[in-house]
């Protein structure tokens, strides 16, 4: 059964340095409250995973947190660039940042893959394109049965995945719905998971779609409202769109990001 805790003691206990960590969520329930506590709490040399690193991913990596980013596309949704992102891996700053690029196909399998107990994942895809030349974990392979050449990639099992939904109850069930991407995936997949959630309550109501992650699947869930922004939670908060078009004149000058991260992460109390 998962437990019940704060963040902070989350955090503490399931993201150590040098881990690879998948915060998933794509549009809706990104966790981005965990993600600036990990922040908060200083962590380091971090293999970051994510299908779709975006704005939380551009104040992680530069707050220093990322050593290697595995991913399959990344900007700001709807404004353009991530420009942390892009000043560590053009300029090494703050620290260098290795990349793994893979296709949305790819890593979506390489979850499915690490989910269901398997070494790797094959698809159909990466032909024509010339990520395989660029990245070792693409490997050609030949179908015992037909003879046809396909594509493997290693299952993804991240040391530890932290999701973000709407409820859950106090046996440490998680339900969520809207737009869910991977996060079911990523979740089983990986040794440790933190679930942050707007809402703990003593029954789960069905709701139509819903993903339910059973208690004994999760290792731990927090009560975080808000826990989203600036994405949304289906059912209790919207996008902040604004802040998104914001983030683009923040995070080009690395003193004003500097001092952004400052006000608005490190020195934000957060409620036990």
């Amino acid at each position: 059964m998962a437990k019940l805790v704060s963040l902070a003691d989350g955090v503490a206990e399931l993201v150590r340095d040098g881990d690879t960590v998948a915060l998933e969520g794509f549009t809706h329930l990104i966790p981005f409250a965990a993600g600036h506590e990990i922040i908060r709490q200083g962590r380091r040399d971090l293999t970051l995973v994510r299908m779709t690193p975006d704005v939380i991913y551009d104040q992680l990596i530069g707050a220093g947190c990322a050593r290697r980013l595995v991913f399959s596309w990344g900007g700001n949704p709807g404004v353009g660039s991530l420009h942390r992102f892009r000043d560590a891996v053009q300029n090494s700053w703050p620290v260098p940042l290795e990349l793994e690029e893979h296709s949305h196909a790819g890593m979506a399998n390489r979850y499915v893959a690490g989910a269901s107990g398997l070494p790797f994942a094959v698809l159909r895809g990466y032909t024509g394109t010339d990520l395989p030349r660029h990245t070792t974990n693409i490997r050609p392979i030949e179908c015992p049965f037909t003879g046809e050449t396909l594509t493997a990639v290693p299952a993804l099992r991240p040391d530890v995945t932290v999701v973000h939904a709407q409820r859950a109850d106090r046996a440490g069930n998680v339900q969520m719905w809207g737009i869910t991407g991977v996060q079911k995936e990523a979740v089983l997949a990986a040794h440790r998971s933190l679930v942050t959630v707007e809402e703990i309550v003593d029954e789960l109501e069905p709701v139509p779609g819903q993903v339910v992650l059973p208690g004994w699947a999760v290792t731990a869930v927090a009560a975080v409202p808000g826990g989203s922004h600036p994405s949304y939670t289906q059912g209790y908060s919207v996008r902040d769109n604004d802040f998104y078009r914001a983030w683009d004149a923040i995070s080009r000058d690395r003193d004003t990001f500097a001092d952004w991260i400052e006000r608005h992460v490190r020195k934000v109390e957060v409620q036990a």
